[in-house]
Parts: C-alpha cells; sequence; structure tokens
C-alpha cells in the first residue's frame, strides 16, 4: 500500500503517466477521426520498400484501428509493469514509463503516414 501511493505522489511518474495518456487518446481520436467508413478500396497497412512496385499492402479499418488498440495496450501494459517496478527501482519505472511514451509516439506517426498514404 505504502508503495502505490508513494508512485501516485511522484510528480514525475505523474508527468509521463499524463502524457502517456494524452498521446494514447490523440492517437485513437486521430485515427477514428480519419478512418472513412464507405471507402471500399481498403486502407494501406504495410509498407515494405524492398519489394518494388508492390511495396504496399491494402488491408481494411481493422489493420488501421489496431494501431489504437496497440497504443492502448502499450498503455495499460507499461503502466502495471512500472507500478510492479516501482518498489524495486524508481529509475527503472520512469524508464519503462518513458519506452512506453516512445512507443506510443512511434504509432501515432506511424498510423498518421499509413493515413495520408491512401
Amino acid at each position: 500500500m505504502a508503495t502505490s501511493r508513494r508512485y501516485i505522489h511522484d510528480r514525475l511518474v505523474l508527468l509521463l503517466l499524463t502524457a502517456n495518456t494524452f498521446f494514447t487518446v490523440l492517437t485513437a481520436v486521430w485515427i477514428l477521426l480519419r478512418l472513412n467508413s464507405g471507402r471500399h478500396e481498403g486502407y494501406i497497412v504495410q509498407y515494405r520498400p524492398s519489394l518494388g512496385l508492390s511495396a504496399f499492402y491494402k488491408g481494411d479499418n481493422t489493420g488501421i484501428l489496431s494501431f489504437a488498440v496497440f497504443s492502448l495496450f502499450v498503455l495499460v501494459f507499461h503502466t502495471l509493469l512500472s507500478i510492479r517496478v516501482y518498489s524495486i527501482r524508481r529509475h527503472l519505472a520512469l524508464v519503462i514509463l518513458g519506452m512506453g511514451l516512445l512507443l506510443i509516439l512511434l504509432s501515432l506517426v506511424i498510423s498518421n503516414a499509413l493515413l495520408l498514404l491512401r
């Protein structure tokens, strides 16, 4: 109980948790606003530059929505992992939250790039 109380009162942890939550919500909202349900030819969900002319793989809405689900999964997993590690090493918990922020930002950038390619 004392560990979770110290965890919640740590300002740097709260800053990282707030940033992670903000960018997760931003990713989900950005993807949902950019989706077009009337689009029948699909979305580009993968880009493989080593394949030449067939570098683009098309998929449906679930391929793009998986980026929002991935961001939510990263938020939950890294938060729970940092709570468990905080009692052992504070700095390691901060690194875990920072890596989660990096993954969420990469998900935002990549999903935006794929949605622009449509």
